[in-house]
């Protein structure tokens, strides 16, 4: 927005002019201190000094700043350096001084107008290095920089640029309620003196929207009596990083150059930026005017994506900002959805044995080689850098198709519009045959068929939306090659950002699953956890799909990987994660900030959201987000939310731990043992919500516990009120009284080193102890019942250590509670041994269960009735509430009971591993669910009534009544939990292989109470 103020002018529209009273008396200290040295001859020193001070423009901040030592060391410097330029008859130099503290810095170097120095000290990046990206509500640095308008000699054309760098000093450090909103409150004491009235005014406004907007705010101000333009940009302390820097590298593109920008920090938590545009002289570039908007377009993709591995290309003007960060998410799906197996593993893989164990493990085994050998993140890289003008066909094939046109009555179209006019704009078959005839070999030709196959499937887009906080795309999942993801993926999503990548998978498309943080400790662990997101992420959605089966939603999953420098970055990258997607799921409304983009997907959307590891106190933010956002969807946006706005928080109420458990005791129940003597090993900890309400509600003698801080065990038996204190606080073990261990007992942590165990062994690495932990044969008990961990923790190559060396499984009984902890090839090996195990498809569902009947109170509730029956005020929460929360528990440990009973039975009759009766249950419920759907069963009113009587929660029937709810709850979310009741009842009495005369036994008793 560009905005003309009227009865401003040119002296107080920007900051005061800063005038240093004792320049004249500093300058003849200088000029004595430089005779004293006789570097300069004496001659020329008065002529050196006077032109230093005077004829370069140098704000008299560094005066009033800098020593006299300091300032006569820069002036002989500029002398030395005039000097080797006249030697090697240069008519420019280069200059670069510098002065870094903790508390701020100087820099002076020269600098040419609208260009970006590819070589030399880089002086912007490491200011953003150092001390603009670490700045935050308490310690933050504010920057002045200003542009010398003299030559540093009368025979030289080499201008100066100053940079003064200072630690703030807040007015109000702290602020609370109003106080945040009020900039003579939380600005710097020093900014308040140089700002003036205007500037304030505008700041102030900037940073209002700042706080109440998750992206950044940016605002263009013509200056009066020039043609300068100044260009505003807010945004919050964090959300982007390397910004200012990235900022030269976009003007300098578009041949402008400042002549002063500021960074302005606020103990609010928002940062301001302000830039001074003029344009380079003798520029053939397109007018201030003109460029000045595509400084603006483009200045919130750089706040997405400030630097990339292309930036070179950039820098260089052989790519625009636009195909650069183009280029670089390329680069990331070339990574994840390269076919690096193809047909030679498939046709291998038809000739083995999949029910072998040994070609099954010779498969996984050749399957991860390929996947992290044949196409690494480097070698891709390095092919793409070949072809930036294969990168800019690509770009302009995916333009043509998402970029939005001006419109007609636009006399001014934007030149990232204008320059696709310019490119040739080739078919799908001729860019096709150009890279073909461009690129040397099949892999080169394969890493480019990867930008066709993203350019062919990608939907719809926030690429070119004003403001994004981050890059989204939404995605058709069917180039996925089958052989690698053999179940068909509804729909997905990829998220990109400057300090993570995500994924959102779904196999239906009402669909239900967690947000999952995905941390690494170390850079080995981030390059391994970068290599599996995809085949995680599909395999947490799929296990989701199968846990899913009591409930109308199919299964999704969300992973976010933070980069490894931002592993401190959760909340921001799930922030941005969160508002990405949104972008695309609402329409556009604010020209200017959210506007309609192009959806060749053509169909409303939504995904609801639920806690997963690392997310679990993100909800709230994510459902009142989806609010201010414009969302209808957004009381049933997120699950797990708290109380207060109407949640049932999994960790409160141990939802997931419910079912968990009923697995555990449905063991014994069978078996006939006593809980008290059953001694357990647990991953996850008491800080976690599985690993602390196991905890809380078993009765076991748990001898081990391993959790993200390390490891505690005794074989005699964990002090149990230990424990419990632990899980109630929700702590980790570092925390546990180790005065109340055995004599045989110890706890290692993961940061110790060389520790002695009671039996003479000894811990060379705690991080690397906690990991292997469960593989250790120092451990034994009866059950193991993980809550925690990475997945594929135990898989073929690993399984045998869950052996003693006389073969005997030193786990009796396993309940998989944590998502993916074992492959299905070492559940199986490990059931081939007699080990039972549930695996966790069909043990942790009670989550999203949970999470089910929560959206189903939203959907059921007008807002006043939600507001009265839902939401938690105070310490005590509504009757209706507390009676739901017991009845959504029941519903929890009865689903559980029903398929336990349904698999020991199944497992029994037919001798089949558990772990393949699992699957068959869920994709048996799953199928029939669908064709019960798609039946005239649906089509009959009174039985379709009878049901629902029996599938809705009792006590909301009884609140509401069930033709009120048939009429709020859409039909479609009716018509799944029709079928998902119907279909659960049935397998779980009847099994995966029913006579065909059972469906019509098990349907009689609800036929005969249409009659009565």
């Amino acid at each position: 927005m560009s905005l003309n103020v009227p009865g401003l002018s040119a002296d107080n529209v920007g900051y005061n002019h800063h005038v240093y009273a004792g320049k004249t008396e500093q300058m003849l200290k200088v000029t004595q201190y430089v005779q004293e040295k006789h570097f300069i001859p004496q001659e020329l020193v008065q002529n050196e000094v006077s032109w230093f001070y005077g004829n370069l423009s140098i704000d008299d901040m560094y005066f009033q700043q800098e020593s006299v030592e300091t300032i006569a060391s820069h002036i002989m410097s500029l002398y030395a350096a005039k000097i080797l330029a006249y030697l090697k008859n240069e008519k420019s130099l280069e200059i670069n001084l510098e002065r870094e503290t903790d508390d701020g810095a100087v820099y002076i170097h020269t600098s040419r107008a609208g260009v970006t120095q590819l070589t030399g000290p880089k002086y912007e990046v490491r200011m953003d290095a150092k001390y603009l990206n670490n700045s935050n509500k308490t310690k933050a640095y504010r920057l002045e920089s200003f542009r010398s308008f003299g030559t540093v000699s009368s025979s030289l054309e080499t201008t100066l640029r100053c940079y003064f760098i200072r630690q703030c000093e807040f007015v109000n450090k702290d602020p609370q309620g109003d106080e945040v909103n009020n900039i003579r409150l939380v600005s710097d004491k020093y900014f308040l003196e140089k700002a003036t009235e205007h500037t304030l005014k505008v700041y102030e406004s900037v940073m209002q929207q700042v706080l109440v907007r998750t992206g950044p705010v940016i605002e263009m101000y013509d200056m009066p009596g020039s043609k300068e333009k100044r260009l505003v940009i807010g945004f919050k302390q964090g959300s982007t990083q390397s910004f200012f820097s990235a900022m030269s590298d976009l003007y300098h593109f578009y041949s402008l150059y400042t002549t002063r920008k500021y960074v302005e920090q606020f103990s609010n938590g928002v940062t301001i930026c302000s830039f001074y545009f003029n344009q380079v002289p003798g520029s053939k570039a397109p007018p201030l005017e003109v460029s000045i908007y595509q400084v603006i377009k483009e200045a919130s993709l750089i706040y997405c994506i400030p630097t990339t591995p292309l930036q070179e290309y950039f820098q260089s003007g052989q790519l625009s900002v636009q195909e650069a960060t183009y280029g670089y998410i390329g680069w990331i799906f070339a990574q994840h959805f390269l076919n690096r197996l193809g047909g030679d593993f498939k046709a291998l893989s038809s000739i083995l044995d999949g029910n072998n164990m040994n070609h099954v493990e010779v498969l996984t085994k050749i399957k991860k080689r390929l996947r992290s050998d044949t196409f690494t993140r480097e070698y891709i890289l390095d092919i793409i850098k070949l072809y930036p003008n294969l990168i800019k066909l690509c770009y302009t094939n995916f333009a043509m198709q998402h970029y939005i046109n001006p419109p007609e009555n636009n006399l001014q179209p934007s030149l990232s519009y204008q320059r696709l006019q310019t490119l040739p704009v080739l078919s799908d078959e001729e860019l096709a045959q150009t890279i073909k005839k461009t690129v040397q070999n099949n892999h080169e030709l394969m890493i480019f068929e990867s930008y066709l196959a993203f350019n062919k499937h990608v939907l719809k887009t926030n690429f070119y939306q004003p403001t994004k906080v981050a890059v989204s795309f939404r995605l058709d999942p069917a180039f996925l090659p089958a052989e690698e993801y053999p179940t068909p993926l509804f729909g997905m999503f990829l998220v990109v950002g400057s300090e993570f990548r995500g994924f959102h998978l779904r196999f239906r498309d009402i669909a239900r699953g967690g947000i999952r943080i995905v941390r690494s400790r170390n850079r080995e662990a981030y390059s391994i956890n970068l290599r599996s997101l995809m085949d995680e992420n599909y395999g947490l959605a799929a296990t989701q799909q199968r846990k899913n089966k009591d409930i109308p939603e199919g299964g999704s999953k969300g992973t976010i990987l933070l980069d490894f420098a931002h592993q401190d970055k959760a909340r921001v990258a799930f922030e941005k994660y969160v508002d990405s997607i949104l972008d695309l799921l609402v329409v556009g409304e604010s020209p200017g900030i959210k506007e309609k983009i192009v959806d060749l997907y053509k169909k409303p959307e939504i995904l609801f959201f639920g806690p997963d590891e690392g997310t679990a106190d993100m909800m709230d933010w994510a459902s009142q987000h989806a609010k201010k956002r414009g969302a209808y969807f957004w009381k049933a946006f997120t699950t797990g939310k708290s109380q207060s706005i109407g949640g049932i928080p999994h960790d409160t109420f141990g939802m997931t731990t419910r079912s968990v458990h009923q697995y555990v005791l449905g063991i014994y129940r069978k078996l006939g043992l006593k809980e008290e003597e059953c001694r357990k090993l647990q991953t996850g900890g008491p800080d976690g919500d599985l690993g602390s309400n196991e905890i809380k509600i078993s009765k076991d003698k748990t001898v081990g516990i391993v959790d993200g801080s390390g490891v505690l065990y005794d074989p005699e038996g964990l002090n149990r009120d230990e424990l419990l204190r632990l899980a109630t606080k929700r702590r980790m073990i570092n925390e546990f009284d180790v005065s109340k261990l055995g004599p045989q007992g110890f706890r290692v942590l993961v940061d110790e080193v060389n520790v002695k165990l009671p039996d003479g062994t000894v811990v060379d690495s705690g991080l690397k102890f906690r990991n292997e932990f469960h593989l250790n044969k120092l451990v034994k008990s009866e059950v193991f019942v993980p809550c925690g961990g990475r997945p594929e923790a135990v898989d073929l190559q690993n399984v045998h250590n869950l052996f003693l060396d006389d073969g005997t499984p030193r786990f009796k009984y396993i309940v998989e509670g944590a998502n993916l902890f074992f492959t299905q090839e070492a559940r199986l090996k490990l059931e081939k041994s007699g080990v039972v195990i549930f695996k966790d498809a069909s043990a942790n569902k009670g989550g999203v269960t949970s999470s089910s009947l929560e959206v189903l109170a939203a959907l059921a509730f007008t807002d006043s009735e939600f507001l009265e029956h839902m939401q938690v005020k105070g310490d005590v929460p509504p009757q209706f509430y507390a009676e739901y929360v017991q009845a959504v528990q029941k519903i929890i440990e009865k689903n559980a009971e029903l398929e336990f009973e349904a698999l020991w039975k199944e497992h029994h009759q037919t001798k089949k591993p558990i772990s393949i009766l699992s699957d068959q249950l869920s994709v048996a419920i799953v199928k029939l669910n669908e064709e019960l759907q798609r039946t005239t069963l649906w089509d009959n009113v009174p039985l379709r009534r009878v049901v629902l009587l029996e599938a809705f929660p009792k006590i909301l029937l009884d609140k509401i009544g069930l033709d009120t709810l048939l009429k709020r709850v859409p039909e479609s979310y009716v018509k799944a939990i029709f079928g998902s009741y119907l279909a659960s009842r049935f397998v779980y009495k009847y099994g995966t292989e029913p006579s065909q005369f059972a469906f019509f036994e098990f349907m009689a008793p609800h036929f005969a109470k249409i009659s009565q």
